[in-house]
Formats: structure tokens, sequence, C-alpha cells
């Protein structure tokens, strides 16, 4: 048994109807590299099966302690099945980005099941009629609980069920894993007696730690080598209060290199200070769309990975975390990314001062009892909608992926898109990664607080072509690259003459048969890239 840590923890108390946490992607696949072309089901469970002994996420359970006493603890899962995560549905024809669109946003929307291992990955067949995609090719739409993998060990995840050539043998050497029994309440409760009385031990060791780090951020405060502002603290906007149950997510595909060359036209700027001021932008352009923009700079937390080498393959989360200002209040691309590599700098300056692993200690120790009751008050009582909310106004999440093709079964993953889960107070956030030559943008979006998440995604794009025109200009590269098509449903006959894009007017739900509400019922029907089109829950 090993038990979960603070933050592993906080995403099991977080965990409501309507804020399931979960996180995932939609992962696309080409099987004209397998053997003969083609991919089973069967082939893909044999295939899963023979990699499990990669991955302790995928045969460990969560066990609670009674009235949540103590943190939960993971154990090897001895009704481990396979078939029971790995599940499998086909579109029917025509098969396009749409319907695959509303498919992953219903099996996005339902929570996990906490007494199983916590993920789930849906293999979902036909698609047959996507521009760009090879008919014949298939989808993974995974998700998997934000308590057992941060964005490192989520890589981990992607490496055990995936090679790095179609043809790869099974690791060598038998598959050593064993089933645990389930430890019965008293157990428990008893584990947890000994934890409270050990706790402020604990507590007192991580202060220890951490007082030197405190020491060297008020000396680098008093010497100003970065500063604490009111500009960290965010204006609330629409996307700060309580969430509802329904979601909208898209994305945007742009070219790696586009980004990395972008990031030349300011000394010192790194690739996330671009993707954070193309979202600055975006956020700018939407806001300012609705008669929303703030005087005030909106902000965004950055997730920084603490994980060690040693601990690659360990479950949970290790991660801290620094707020950074979008610069939405500018209106010039290159002056934005200028104070967004200022701003994060300074950020980055204070984090290492305090010491990131400091950070994450310390909420290892928090009592879990409080932690518990404090989540389930802070949604009982809508504090969101009572100006209680985060100091900041979204989460940028950036999750480097894999520099060369993968496969998986044999077939090559082709594109791949990032899925996260909201909260209360935080009804925007976007995932950044990178896959060989391309990067994503993709986010999450409540629908009540977004109900035009096309026109949001067209507000990235705008921002990112913006920003490199303006950088191309700066560093006197040549002229600009096109930027990459939009792949949608094929469509047979004369091409539709192209429409003015206007922000979207909110139109209500329709009922869908059987009475489930999903935005592909009341979205417009075009499909879109699939690193580019929406999907709704």
């Amino acid at each position: 048994m090993q038990q979960l840590q603070g933050m592993d923890a906080s995403f099991v108390a977080l965990e409501t109807r309507n804020s399931p946490m979960h996180i995932g992607s939609i992962l696309i696949y080409n099987p004209a590299t397998a053997p003969g072309g083609f991919v089973r089901f069967k082939d893909i469970l044999a295939f899963f099966e023979s990699r499990l002994q990669l991955s302790k996420t995928m045969r460990q359970r969560m066990v609670r302690v009674p009235f949540d006493l103590d943190y939960p603890y993971w154990i090897e899962d001895p009704d481990f099945d396979l078939e029971y995560h790995v599940r499998h549905v086909a579109l029917p024809a025509p098969g396009d980005w749409r319907q695959l669109c509303i498919q992953a946003a219903r099996i996005f929307a339902r929570p996990l099941d906490l007494e199983r291992p916590p993920w789930e990955f849906t293999v979902v067949e036909g698609l047959d009629n996507v521009e760009g995609v090879p008919k014949g090719s298939y989808a993974y739409i995974t998700k998997v609980h934000h308590a057992a993998i941060d964005g490192m060990s989520g890589i981990d995840l992607m490496e055990a069920t995936h090679t790095l050539s179609p043809d790869e043998p099974p690791p060598p050497g038998p598959d050593e894993w064993k089933p645990e029994k389930v430890p019965n309440p008293v157990e428990l409760l008893g584990k947890s007696y000994f934890n409270a009385i050990t706790n402020p031990l604990k507590q007192l060791e991580v202060a220890a730690k951490a007082a030197p780090g405190l020491a060297k951020a008020l000396k680098g405060l008093a010497a100003k080598e970065f500063d604490v502002s009111t500009e960290m603290i965010a204006p609330k906007t629409r996307f700060n209060r309580k969430i509802s149950p329904h979601r909208v997510v898209e994305g945007v595909s742009v070219p790696l290199a586009d980004i990395k060359a972008i990031r030349t036209a300011h000394e010192g700027a790194k690739v996330n200070d671009v993707f954070l001021t193309i979202i600055g932008g975006a956020m700018r352009r939407y806001l300012d769309s609705k008669g929303e923009l703030p005087r005030k700079s909106l902000t965004a937390m950055a997730p920084i990975s603490v994980r060690s080498k040693g601990e690659k393959n360990a479950m949970g989360n290790q991660v801290a975390a620094m707020i950074a200002p979008l610069g939405t209040h500018i209106a010039d691309p290159l002056e934005r990314l200028a104070y967004v590599n200022n701003r994060t700098t300074n950020s980055k300056t204070m984090t290492d001062a305090m010491g990131a692993r400091n950070m994450t200690e310390m909420s290892k120790v928090s009592p879990a009892l409080w932690m518990s009751l404090g989540a389930q008050l802070y949604t009982r009582l809508s504090l969101a909608n009572r100006g209680v909310g985060p100091i900041f106004t979204t989460v940028v999440t950036n999750v480097p992926g894999p520099p060369v093709p993968i496969y998986s079964a044999g077939a090559r993953l082709e594109s791949m898109m990032g899925l996260i889960c909201l909260t209360d107070g935080m009804g925007l956030a976007h995932v950044v990664q990178s896959y060989t030559e391309e990067a994503t943008i993709a986010f999450t979006a409540d629908r009540e607080m977004m109900d035009d998440p096309e026109f949001y995604a067209d507000c990235i794009r705008e921002s990112f072509e913006e920003l490199r025109d303006a950088a191309a200009k700066e560093t006197g590269t040549s002229a600009k690259k096109p930027a990459p098509k939009k792949r949608t449903t094929k469509t047979r006959g004369k091409k539709p003459a192209a429409k003015k894009r206007v922000a979207p007017k909110k139109k209500p739900a329709e009922p869908v048969k059987g009475g489930t509400k999903t935005s592909g019922a009341r979205s417009k029907p075009k499909a879109a890239h699939p690193l580019k089109g929406p999907t709704t829950e």
C-alpha cells in the first residue's frame, strides 16, 4: 500500500458531479503502419496486456479512509479487469469529426469509478469522413484521474501504451505483478490514528526544510531580485464562478517551428512565454468582443514539474506552480511577449527562491479531514460566485510530447489534443502540447461560460498569426508561413462560400434523444481538424 500525497488527495476531495477530476486526450491513429494495415480491438487489448508491467497507474486502485480522516491509499487491484478499462465503440456513417467530438464529450463527462483503477481508454472506430485523416483510422479517448498522474507521469503512461517503432516486441522478462488484499475499515482507521499522531512532527520537519527557502525569498525581495505586485492577482471574469456539468473543448494546431522562431524576437524569451503570449492575445480578443475586457492583466497558473529522475515512473503529482500575467491589457503582440517574459522571469525567480520542491512538500502534511471539508464547503456554499475564487484567471499547462513518431499496436499516432478538468472558480483551462513538428493549444471551458468555442479557437489562431507576423518583421525573416489548413468533414459537390466570422450568438440547448444534452446537437454541423474541432459535454 502507498498513501496518496496531499496534492493528489486534494484532487479526490475536489471531485463532484459537476467537476470530475480527470484529465485526458483525444489521440488519432493511422493503422496503415500496422501488420496488414489493419488493427483489431483484440490486437489493442493484447498490446496493452503485454506492457502492463511498464506502468504502475494501470493496475492500482484507490482505497479511501472512512470519513476521509486521512489520505487515501493506492493498492494493487485484486479484481483488475483490462477489458473494463479499454472500451470499444464505432461511429455510424459517415464517421466525421463532429460525431467523434460528440462521442468524446459524452465519454469525458462521465466520472471515473474510483473503486477501480482510475483510468479508461475508449477505442473509437470509423473515422472515415474527416479530411486529412486516412479512411479506416481510429481514435483513443483517454481519461485518467488527476490524483494518479501529473503531466510528466502522464508521459510515462504514454510510453507504456506506445512504442517507438510499429513492430517493437513486448518488454523482456516475466510480469511479476501481484495483487493486494483490500484493507478493512478498522485497519485504515488505525493507520489514520497513527498518522494523526505523527503528522505534527512531519509538519515541523517540512517547516524546518522550508525555512531557508523562505529566508532566501525575503532576502531576494529586499534586494529587489523579484517583486510581489498586485499584477499577480487577476480581476474576476466570466470564467471565475461556479461551474456547470457541461463542457466545450477545442484547439488550434500550429507548426512547432513557428513557435520556436517567435521566441527569437525577444531576447531571453522561452517557448512557454510564446504560448502564454498567444493565449493572452486570444483572451483579450475574446473578452473584448463581449465588452468584458478588464483594464488589468489576466493571469494564468502554470504548473512546474519538480519530479526527479528517480520519480519518473512514480504515481501522483510532483508539481509546484507559478502565477504568470498574460498581458491582456497590451494590444501590441511583441510588447505583450516582452511583458510576459519579464513577469514569468520574476515569478520563476520567486519560486526558485522559495524552493519549488518545498512548496510541493508542504502540501503533503495538510490535514486530510480539513482539506476534504474545505473542498466540499467551497462547492456547496457556491463561494466561487461570492467572489472567493483563485487568484488566477485560467490554467496553462505545458506538456511536451514525443519529438518523434510513436505507435500503439503498430498504428502510427497522427494527432493529439489534451483534455483537462475544471473546478469551481476556474471555468477555462488550456493544455499546450507538442508532437513531432506540431504544437497544439487546446482548451476546455464550461459551456455556460463559453457557448462559442469555435470563436475562441479563431481568437487563438489570429493571436498566433499576429504574433508570428510581427516576430518575422522584427527579426527580418522571410515572408509569413501559411496557417495550417483546417481539417473538416469531407463534403461532396460545390464548396460553400466563405462566411464573415462573427462571434456566434448564444442559442438555447436542444434536447437530444435520450434526454442527454450535448453541444454536438446545438453546434454547427461543420467539423474541424482533430486538434481544432469543438468537443462539448
